[in-house]
């Protein structure tokens, strides 16, 4: 309940702040605790039964988590880390979520106020730190504005184009008492497409021969998800999912025709190139998605575009589109779903041989080594449950995964459009800790997985049971690949020496076990899903095996 003026106590700025959380509708919040807003931390002991306050093991791990379940809540995911060191670790989740377009909003400690400009101890200017990466930036100085800055918060990570907003708190501030009233709950406001739009969208949909449509961005819904869905099915259009969400349409619709991102099949590569109309909905087009900006030419493409985002600034940003509309993809799906289908759709067989391209690019061919990834995660797709959630951060080994996998609804897919390393562990906690009914199974490098897989402890400490799968091939792959395609034979600096991740899972509490074989695997995975603990699964992998289509001999063949 909201207190006016009158009607509020005299409280600390903690409790204002952790009061104006429970307002705006938050149940979980992720720290890593430090002195510097302890006033916060005691403020969320009273409020314990409302909120709960996950803690992590590194600012990077919470700041991940918090950016995943901004991710599958669609509401801003909240962090709260200490000054100096804590935010910059913290940084790279607020990279992430800018890259990715997620709302967060990311809580600083910060010196006291008397302090100020004097490089206190770990004093940083976060203005300036993080005013190129987050949305809004700003301090707070005073405990009776605190309100007014997390109503905006909210708001700012909320609209337009979701993101990452970043409030410093004084400590002595937090521990000032002020008499103050509640602001209400944020209020989101989104833009919509024009009838003219509309209008304009179907007509070209008419005109044309060959149209593919593109799904992409932040600010997804379920409705959004089905309305796209009955679209496709109604006009009998190719539907490709821009890098990293593959799940915002179920791969098994007869119209989802595959992933455009990195290591995207070259048939569907080509089908972009050759579509004559390009529905964008969501995407900001980026270098992943455009296969580097060769997919379609700069700034007009040769292909007819739709564009539509929720950020009127991302129109127009590099490709100037036909038509670009302003609008959020869920009142824009929502106005796509009611479009009548034409009485002729001569894109009919366009559509089926770029489904047919996608199933064919389902098939794993067999990779050199003991163990398959192709046929492990092949089976994956045929023994989990629709609504598991698969997670993962980077490298070579997510190719596999991006590619062989069937992601069958929205929020089952956490991976990071930004391409960090070390996501994949924090993100499979959150989802868990989300609902802890749905399977998460996580998928990390070896590389990728020392990057924070310390936060085992923290699945274990809230009894949180991931499956983690460590693919080990005892180097930093992706970096690998590149490095045999431009200097072959000339190894440095990528080679890994790791430890026994069995035995380090075992001394968190983790169930751990190898496999050696592919044939191992099934009986491992259904061990590890009853292991009434989380579990790990290590797959020793041959360092040839160094993606779907290719191989270190043969990359070292063609230099």
């Amino acid at each position: 309940m909201n207190r006016t003026a009158t009607e509020a106590p005299s409280r600390t700025g903690g409790q204002i702040l952790v009061d104006a959380l429970r307002i705006h509708g938050v149940d979980t919040a992720f720290c890593v605790p430090g002195e510097s807003f302890l006033a916060a931390i005691d403020a969320f002991y009273d409020a314990r039964e409302a909120m709960r306050l996950i803690v992590c093991r590194q600012e990077g791990g919470a700041a991940h988590m918090a950016e995943a379940h901004g991710k599958l809540t669609g509401r801003p995911g909240i962090c709260f880390v200490t000054r100096g060191p804590g935010a910059t670790n913290a940084s790279i989740g607020i990279h992430t979520a800018r890259q990715d377009s997620t709302p967060l909003i990311v809580f600083v400690g910060q010196v006291a106020r008397d302090c100020f400009g004097r490089e206190a101890w770990q004093e940083i200017d976060y203005r300036h730190m993080f005013g190129h990466i987050a949305k809004w930036v700003d301090q707070i100085d005073d405990p009776r504005r605190i309100p007014e800055f997390i109503s905006r918060a909210f708001h700012v990570a909320m609209s337009g184009r979701p993101g990452p907003v970043v409030l410093a708190l004084p400590e002595d501030m937090l521990a000032e008492e002020a008499v103050v009233a509640d602001a209400p709950a944020y209020r989101l406001a989104q833009a919509g497409p024009t009838p003219e739009a509309m209008a304009e969208i179907a007509e070209m949909l008419a005109r044309s021969e060959r149209p593919l449509m593109l799904l992409g961005g932040g600010g997804w819904t379920r409705e959004a998800s089905r309305d796209v869905g009955a679209f496709a099915s109604a006009h009998d259009v190719p539907v490709a999912c821009a890098f990293r969400r593959q799940d915002l349409l179920d791969n098994r619709h007869d119209c989802y025709v595959g992933e455009a991102g990195l290591g995207m099949d070259p048939r569907l590569a080509q089908r972009i190139v050759d579509a004559d109309l390009i529905l964008a909905v969501g995407p900001r087009m980026g270098e992943t998605t455009t296969n580097g900006y060769a997919l379609l030419e700069v700034p007009r493409p040769r292909q007819r575009l739709v564009h539509v985002h929720a950020d009127p600034e991302e129109l127009g940003r590099v490709y100037q589109a036909d038509q670009g509309v302003n609008a959020s993809v869920a009142a824009f799906t929502a106005q796509l779903a009611r479009l009548p289908a034409p009485a002729e759709r001569p894109w009919g067989e366009w559509r089926r041989q770029a489904r047919e391209d996608y199933l064919r690019n389902l098939e794993p061919t067999p990779m050199p080594g003991d163990v398959d990834l192709g046929a492990i995660v092949r089976h994956l797709r045929d023994v989990l449950p629709a609504d598991s959630v698969i997670t993962n951060g980077a490298g070579n080994y997510t190719l596999w995964v991006q590619r062989f996998y069937q992601y069958r609804g929205i929020r089952t897919q956490l991976a990071p459009t930004s391409g960090t390393m070390g996501y994949g562990v924090p993100a499979a906690i959150a989802a868990k800790l989300q609902d802890p009914a749905r399977t998460v199974v996580c998928f990390a490098g070896d590389g990728c997985f020392l990057m924070n897989g310390q936060e085992m402890a923290t699945a274990v400490q809230y009894g949180l049971n991931v499956i983690f799968i460590v693919v080990n091939n005892a180097m930093y792959g992706s970096i690998r690949m590149h490095q045999e395609r431009h200097y072959p034979a000339r190894v440095c600096a990528t080679d890994l020496h790791n430890p026994d991740f069995v035995t380090l899972a075992q001394a968190y509490g983790v169930a751990g076990e190898r496999v050696l074989h592919t044939g191992e695997f099934a009986a491992a995975f259904e061990r590890a899903r009853n292991a009434g603990r989380p579990a790990l699964i290590e797959l020793r992998v041959s360092q040839d095996a160094i993606s779907p289509r290719t191989t270190i001999s043969a990359l070292r063949a063609k230099g």
